[in-house]
């Protein structure tokens, strides 16, 4: 049994607090910069330019992408071999948020009471901590912070089965459609299909965990995630609502078996910004 002390998950989780606030990662840069070199939109082709400067300026001067440095989202993949000592593990994660968020200046938006806005944690924590068992001895950390913009964007739906996949398609697309400029486009789309109604919303936000662009290795999931993407796309929402033929860069379906009677799906949106780091343990 390998053992892991949790000042590590602490020192891991203040650095990716910072690093994941102001350095937009590479497959999200590259993203960007294909959609403008395709973009046909002289609008839309500004934005973009805009939105890539302002990466690069956020990197250069360790200022954050956006001031909205979210709630920090954590996953969580502890190897079975692998045991935490030293204290508890959310305990740690919080310690790290409270670290990464003051020592880097970031702005703290968390409310201890949903219905009193008045109640300001003061150190963006608790984290939304996410964990999971997972073969091997390592403990591998995914850090998201995830704005209120394109979370309040999210919906989840309990279609019935008869829709199928062509009721799964339109939902995401009227979704997004509606949203418009909002969650500040062009996005990425996590997109959970099956289980439960909870676990439905837990898939289509790991979904955005992965590479940007890359596909589901399950070809009747790529295939689908290709047709939302064009889907998406062809509703000229564009670049922050102001038109063009990149609404979104990527949609990303995660699915997994459920009930007979049911079909749950959920849309998790993100941003432009879509921050996210690793860190294995």
């Amino acid at each position: 049994m390998r053992e892991i002390h949790v000042d590590r998950v602490t020192e891991a989780v203040a650095e990716m607090c910072q690093r994941t606030n102001t350095e937009l990662p590479e497959d999200v840069v590259a993203a960007l910069q294909r959609a403008r070199d395709r973009e046909t939109s002289d609008t839309a082709r500004e934005i973009l330019d805009q939105l890539l400067r302002n990466a690069e300026i956020a990197r250069e001067t360790k200022v954050p992408l956006c001031q909205d440095t979210g709630v920090a989202v954590v996953f969580g993949d502890l190897g079975q071999e692998a045991a935490l000592v030293g204290g508890g593990l959310q305990e740690a994660v919080d310690e790290g948020v409270r670290r990464g968020y003051e020592d880097g200046y970031l702005r703290k938006s968390l409310v201890r009471d949903p219905l009193d806005r008045a109640t300001n944690t003061g150190d963006n924590t608790p984290a939304a901590l996410h964990l999971r068992l997972v073969p091997g001895d390592n403990l591998t950390l995914h850090m998201a912070p995830k704005g209120g913009g394109s979370e309040n964007m999210s919906a989840l739906w309990m279609l019935t089965p008869a829709q199928g996949r062509e009721g799964v398609v339109e939902a995401i697309v009227a979704q997004v459609t509606a949203a418009g400029g909002m969650p500040c486009p062009p996005l990425v789309l996590g997109v959970g299909v099956g289980g439960t109604f909870e676990l439905s919303a837990l898939l289509a936000k790991r979904a955005l965990l992965r590479p940007l662009g890359e596909p589901s290795p399950v070809p009747e999931v790529a295939d689908l995630e290709a047709e939302m993407l064009a889907a998406v796309n062809a509703t000229g929402v564009g670049p922050m609502g102001l038109g063009g033929m990149t609404t979104a860069l990527a949609v990303h379906v995660e699915r997994h078996p459920c009930h007979i009677a049911s079909l749950p799906l959920a849309l998790n949106v993100q941003c432009h910004a879509a921050r996210h780091m690793t860190v294995v343990l």
